[in-house]
């Protein structure tokens, strides 16, 4: 269980040779840890010496005072100048702006480097922070908690009154009268009341693989995220105190879905839906979750697939000529709770393919795929460009998942069938797996997704990363690819790491960059000629050169002879891809699909002749 900080038990130069040569993992910059480790255990384990190693200026508050470590769901809090969070495997460190005039002690952690020093929010300024309004801090401090601290004052001072005056001066000192009120109150109740029940309040289940993880209530004001101890990985985090937690919020509708569901807050939304991506369901009771069916895949999409077209029935919603009435009939389909609900723009519905090759919605179903048909407004041939994206990235040595077209009723262009790759394999597989995109992992709200860089990505990604040497390198293939197809959306959701845990693991034994979804040549279609990149590299989002991508590389401490070989193997990849990938004969003689398959070819082969 050994943690290597550079410049306390590591010097420098040796930690870059011994990550070279893979005897090291770096976490971040100054830390590491032995490769064949149990990385979580360690990170977990000298979690206060991380802290202490990176914010030597911070204190720990909060529930991190009161235990000198982390919370069983592996959050350690601290004050300091600023606030912000850092995530470390199953650690997520959490600092908030420090009080001006803070109460202090000094205290003493030990773990297997030794003893240390740290200073720890005195008693009286805990019970503070847990009357500390919309705060992560005090929403940590149980009531269990708050009532030691609050015994430990009287005991310490003599009386409840004594306790009361000690804590309000310091509250006045801070200008925390509304949190010295609260904390007085509680310090001198005599006696209990009851609780005035809310009729509007919600107290929603939710469930991964079945099993319930937590409850998720709404008290008519603010959300609150309450986990079930069930010992296995933290799945949900709440991050702002009375908002929705940002993997929650991540599974909701928007776009087209988000208009045809009509609902007009996360209120409406959550009661109305049950089934979710990342094998998770939400219901008001828990007997519903016995009735609802797993996302299982029962056959492989390889199964029913003729080079790149779908071989099997075809029973999902019909489409006439109006693309209006396609969009009434899922909308109809998705009014039912049952429904698997999804979230993106485009226009998609969620399928099950069964044993026997039918394709058909997953009302009632297990959801195993994704059918995305074409639009409207020059949009007809979108399936076309996804599929054709896709493939190039599977010739350029990117993980892609299974995908076929399919030909739609009524003779209207062909769809695009994906195959699934965050749910279980087969009845057999007992794997724990969820999906977070990028917008969760750096807790913005979906409407943020095109803010940030693949700079941040990159900072945020090293410390979650099982294997973070070659996530990053995939994250890096994936912005280049993004630039050498022209994909001016490869936002923060549609990136995201695919975690994996085995029954009975506390931390998820994989967290990877999932394989690559939702990519296509946007410049190809209208009133895109001139999109750029959804998220800058190297401060760019247009006119991106080889020099671009080695400086992104050397800010993500990526090795130049690992970047440069893997940029040279991406760009012969996608130059084979498009010289062998041929239009699927179904569809050659149609001008639409055609066209836009030759355009999407043209621009990529003009974007590697320049690429240098």
């Amino acid at each position: 269980m050994a943690l290597y900080l550079v410049g306390e038990n590591l010097d420098k130069a040796r930690s870059h040779y011994q990550a070279e040569t893979g005897k090291l993992v770096q976490l971040m910059r100054g830390i590491y840890v032995d490769a064949d480790d149990d990385i979580d255990s360690v990170v977990l384990e000298h979690a206060v010496r991380i802290a202490r190693y990176l914010y030597p200026k911070a204190y720990l508050s909060g529930a991190s005072a009161a235990l000198l470590g982390p919370t069983a769901d592996g959050r350690l809090f601290l004050s300091a100048r600023r606030s912000q969070r850092t995530r470390i495997r199953g650690l997520e460190i959490i600092q908030n702006v420090a009080p001006k005039h803070p109460s202090t002690s000094e205290a003493i952690v030990e773990d297997d480097m030794g003893e240390m020093r740290v200073t720890a929010s005195s008693p009286r300024q805990r019970l503070l922070e847990a009357f500390r309004v919309r705060s992560e801090h005090a929403s940590a401090i149980g009531d269990e908690m708050r009532a030691a601290t609050a015994q430990q004052l009287i005991q310490d001072l003599g009386s409840a009154q004594a306790a009361s005056d000690a804590v309000w001066a310091l509250a006045r000192e801070n200008g925390w009268l509304r949190e010295g009120d609260a904390a007085e109150r509680f310090l001198m109740q005599r006696h209990e009341t009851s609780a005035v029940v809310n009729r509007a309040q919600l107290d929603l289940i939710v469930a991964w693989h079945g099993a319930p993880i937590g409850h998720l209530t709404h008290d008519g004001f603010d959300w609150r995220w309450k986990p079930i101890a069930s010992g296995g990985p933290q799945l949900v985090r709440q991050t702002t105190p009375g908002k929705l937690p940002p993997f929650i919020e991540s599974l909701l509708p928007e776009g087209w879905l988000g208009r045809v569901l009509q609902d007009k807050t996360e209120r409406e939304t959550l009661r109305t839906g049950k089934r979710y991506m990342s094998n998770v369901t939400i219901v008001a009771n828990q007997r519903e979750l016995a009735v609802l069916p797993p996302d299982v895949l029962l056959t492989s999409l390889a199964r029913w697939r003729r080079g790149e077209v779908f071989t099997g029935h075809y029973s999902g919603p019909e489409r006439d000529d109006i693309e209006s009435q396609f969009e009434h009939a899922l909308a109809q389909t998705y009014r039912n709770a049952e429904t698997p609900r999804l979230s993106g723009v485009q226009i998609k519905a969620p399928m099950f393919l069964a044993e026997d090759g039918t394709l058909s919605i997953s009302t009632g179903k297990p959801f195993t795929h994704i059918l995305k048909p074409g639009g409207t407004g020059g949009f007809e041939s979108l399936p076309i460009a996804e599929w054709l994206a896709l493939t190039l990235g599977r010739a350029a040595g990117l993980e892609v998942s299974q995908t076929a077209l399919i030909a739609m009723p009524e003779g209207t262009p062909p769809a695009l069938i994906v195959e699934r790759f965050d749910i279980r394999e087969s009845l057999e597989d007992r794997r724990m797996l969820a999906l977070e995109d990028f917008c969760s992992v750096l807790d913005l709200k979906p409407e943020a997704k095109y803010e940030g860089t693949i700079e941040r990505m990159a900072r945020t990604l090293r410390p979650l990363s099982t294997a973070p040497e070659k996530d990053l390198l995939i994250l890096l293939k994936r912005a280049l690819f993004a630039w050498l197809i022209a994909d001016g959306d490869m936002h923060l959701k549609n990136v995201a790491l695919l975690k994996i845990a085995e029954p009975g693991d506390e931390t998820f034994r994989s967290v990877r960059i999932a394989p690559l979804y939702d990519s296509v040549t946007t410049r190809i279609f209208p009133g895109l000629k001139y999109d750029r990149l959804a998220l800058k590299i190297n401060g760019k989002d247009e006119n991106l050169k080889r020099k671009d991508f080695r400086t992104f590389a050397s800010t993500a401490q990526i090795g130049a002879r690992q970047a440069e070989t893997a940029i040279d193997e991406l760009v012969r990849g996608l130059s084979e891809g498009i010289e062998a990938t041929s239009l699927p004969e179904a569809w050659d003689s149609n001008d639409q699909s055609q066209r836009t398959f030759n355009e999407a070819l043209a621009l990529c082969r003009d974007r590697l002749s320049k690429f240098d």
